[in-house]
């Protein structure tokens, strides 16, 4: 039977010990040679994939000239132009293999605020969306296996944000009511992640908190034809709200310590799975790993600071990172 004092007290087995440590790194043993060469080949492959993609995905949007003078570049140009601006200089290893792309820019003379302008174009958003829509498609995802978490990236490099979370924990992942808002210290992104393909299917990004950026990405997520089968979520998001979200999935969570069984049917569906089976369902939640590994990986490719100061131009920054991940991951068995 479940109840609420069952409930707390298998949480409480779990925190002693009793279950075995399903959360393994799944990277102890890594061969790093391999690694190395499999990762040059994904960035290599990425960017032989980049220039016709970019030609599917600009070739629909039209636009109506208005007042101001002529355009300098042509939308691939300026969409080819910001992604490799996010690329450039942030690792060794990315500039030794992405020389080929140098020919994809030839007779281009802009200036800094060219560049900088074009993290607030609209046609550049739009043509960014339809790259990604058109990964998810090329990589065949209409069911997926996924792991939803969040992170940020620090808007300054005094503050890093995993050092924040270490001290401040959940409280880091929002923005105080009535904090100056001219002193953002992060962007807070949520991104929900195809275990099978490692690849980003939805992603939303908020200067406010973790759960207006999971908010995004749930919109984001009804604006594509992809049915999530399950997912997995930290314990942030261990409310009846956020598991009724998905109705049609399986929801993998780790109720809270005061939890109760209170709530919608799903809500208490989910609490019996957890009951049932405890040691199987905590594998299958500690699948949610590669949501921090993605995240990781990320920032060690392209770094871990926004450096626009704009709120539209860092959502942009934000959606950049994403992309290169999904493209980087394309061609990846």
């Amino acid at each position: 039977m479940l109840t609420t004092e069952n409930v707390r007290k298998r949480l409480k087995e779990i925190k002693a010990g009793v279950y075995s440590d399903c959360n393994v790194k799944s990277n102890a043993c890594r061969n790093w040679p391999e690694y190395e060469k499999e990762l040059s080949e994904s960035i290599r492959s990425a960017f032989r994939e980049i220039s016709p993609l970019i030609d599917e995905a600009t070739k629909c949007i039209k636009t109506v000239k208005g007042r101001g003078p002529i355009r300098k570049l042509t939308l691939k140009q300026r969409v080819t132009l910001l992604l490799i601006k996010e690329l450039v200089g942030h690792s060794n290893r990315m500039m030794a293999n992405m020389l080929v792309v140098f020919s994809m820019l030839n007779d281009i003379d802009v200036s800094y605020k060219t560049i900088e302008r074009l993290y607030s174009d609209p046609e550049v958003a739009i043509a960014i969306h339809n790259l990604h829509v058109l990964m998810l498609k090329k990589k065949g995802i209409t069911h997926a296996d996924t792991s939803g978490d969040g992170t940020g990236y620090s808007l300054t490099v005094s503050k890093h944000y995993s050092s924040a979370v270490q001290k401040r924990h959940d409280k880091v992942k929002e923005v105080k009511y009535g904090e100056n808002q001219l002193r953002r210290e992060f962007v807070y992104k949520f991104a929900l992640l195809d275990l099978n393909t490692f690849m980003y299917i939805a992603y939303g990004a908020s200067l406010k908190s973790e759960k207006e950026a999971f908010e995004k990405a749930m919109e984001m997520l009804d604006s594509l034809d992809i049915k999530v089968e399950s997912i997995r979520l930290d314990k942030y998001y261990s409310y009846p709200f956020y598991v009724d979200k998905f109705q049609c999935s399986k929801v993998y969570i780790i109720p809270k310590a005061n939890c109760t069984i209170k709530g919608s049917q799903k809500w208490k569906s989910t609490l019996k799975e957890f009951m049932k089976d405890t040691e199987s369902y905590l594998q299958e939640y500690y699948r949610r790993e590669s949501s921090e590994a993605a995240f990781s990986a990320d920032k060690r490719r392209f770094g871990w600071t926004i450096g626009q100061k704009r709120t539209g131009r860092i959502y942009c920054a934000v959606s950049c990172i994403a992309l290169w991940h999904n493209l980087l991951n394309l061609n990846a068995s």
